[in-house]
């Protein structure tokens, strides 16, 4: 009997098992994956008197971490 020698090592077989093994977990998560969309935010009123300076939820969460 003749026996035949792969061309193929062990570590690209493992290595593409790996790879398929990657896809295959991809495409089962990434269907459920859905894009909400972005709120939208609503136009606060110019002030009377000059300024633009408004005290908002962004500028209180960047002052409470400035706190020591």
């Amino acid at each position: 009997m003749s026996s035949k020698t792969s061309s193929v090592s062990r570590r690209s077989l493992f290595s593409g098992a790996a790879t398929v093994g990657a896809v295959a977990a991809a495409t089962a998560v990434l269907p459920g994956v859905v894009q909400q969309p972005a709120p939208v935010a609503t136009a606060l009123p110019k002030p009377t008197r000059g300024g633009g300076y408004t005290l908002s939820e962004h500028v209180q969460q960047y002052y409470k971490t400035t706190r020591v």
